[in-house]
């Protein structure tokens, strides 16, 4: 992601976010807990391709559409977002 006043981010160590790594999460157990299986209950109810869709249009929203100048703090949330709205397209395209 290019912005007008910065090179943007394209690499996850400017991510203010510790876990920027998600090699790990091949290592979780089937084992869900129940705040979890709720978390997950309520995204699949929410619609996958919804939530992506939402993510997608807040993001443009703060980026296109706000005179608010971003810092790397604010450009790595704003990674964030994408990151997970492409992840809720990609389960969409799987379901």
């Amino acid at each position: 992601m290019r912005t007008s006043n910065g090179p943007g981010v394209v690499s996850n160590h400017l991510s203010n976010n510790p876990a920027v790594d998600a090699r790990h999460a091949s290592s979780i157990g089937n084992q869900l807990t129940k705040s979890q299986a709720e978390f997950w209950y309520l995204i699949e109810c929410q619609g996958y391709k919804e939530l992506a869709h939402s993510l997608r249009t807040i993001h443009d929203l703060a980026l296109y559409h706000s005179n608010v100048p971003f810092d790397t703090a604010e450009k790595s949330a704003l990674f964030d977002v994408k990151v997970l709205w492409e992840a809720f397209e990609k389960l969409g395209q799987e379901a």
